[in-house]
């Protein structure tokens, strides 16, 4: 079953939209997790407990495993996804961005090694630096218009009368979904952007972080970046669900936390 079609029957099966993302900060844990040696894998199953019954999609950001040497644990907790929590999407927050055989190993750690369905990319090289995760058969969600404020920079040039977000937008839906399974990635920080992003793509569906710490609003994300069915969207908040509380309560904070976006976010 490819990406589109995992993540169809994800939003159905709990009615939701919501994505958690998982970016563990051993200083930001209950003190019981940082000073255990497989804490980051053990507070973030305790989240995924926690929560799987509302969301769409987990969505775990490689950096903050990575920083902590803590790839194993990633391994670990992408491996317990798949095998507890069949219905959620597993989606590796990554950003690749590379060319010819560096591509198809990136391909091979997220889909072999992390058993990931989808992984997000930058398509700053463009179709070719893609092609080797198509190839492989995951699903890739490119960049389009990001939630940092610098997204600016780039992302807003002139391009012949479009700025380049819209560019991106148009090459993913005309030339990547020929390819196989894609989406995109929108800020939920500029809902003008994301409904104009959603008129250019089509049903695809569209990545929405910045709900929560940073401000995006899941009410404002719902009804620019939707569907006619209400899905469409993956709507990601990490910071706000992982760090409700960092008591001994903090896993039902997190639930409670999950359960506002999801009303918020979802039909």
């Amino acid at each position: 079953m490819g990406f589109l079609q995992r993540l169809d029957r994800a939003w159905e099966a709990n009615g939701s939209n919501l994505c958690v993302g998982l970016d563990p900060d051993p200083a930001k844990m209950p003190e019981r997790f940082a000073a255990s040696r497989n804490g980051i894998a053990e507070f973030c199953i305790e989240i995924v407990n926690a929560t799987a019954d509302l969301v769409c999609a987990f969505k775990p950001q490689i950096a903050y495993f990575a920083a902590q040497r803590a790839e194993d644990q990633l391994e670990t907790i992408c491996t317990y996804i798949r095998e507890n929590h069949p219905d959620a999407v597993l989606i590796l927050d990554a950003k690749r961005g590379d060319i010819g055989s560096t591509a198809a190993n990136y391909a091979v750690e997220a889909f072999n090694r992390f058993g990931a369905d989808a992984v997000t990319v930058n398509p700053y090289l463009g179709t070719d630096s893609v092609e080797p995760f198509f190839a492989a058969g995951g699903g890739v969600i490119g960049l389009c218009r990001t939630s940092n404020p610098g997204g600016d920079d780039l992302q807003m040039l002139d391009t012949g009368g479009a700025p380049l977000f819209v560019r991106v937008a148009e090459m993913i839906s005309q030339r990547w979904a020929q390819l196989g399974d894609c989406g995109l990635v929108v800020g939920a920080t500029y809902p003008n952007e994301l409904a104009q992003v959603r008129s250019i793509v089509g049903d695809l569906p569209i990545l929405v972080p910045g709900v929560g710490a940073q401000g995006g609003s899941a009410d404002e994300v719902k009804s620019n970046g939707s569907r006619r069915d209400g899905h469409g969207i993956i709507v990601n908040s990490s910071r706000a669900v992982l760090y409700a509380s960092n008591g001994d309560d903090f896993a039902s904070a997190a639930r409670t936390v999950a359960e506002e976006t999801r009303r918020s976010c979802s039909p």
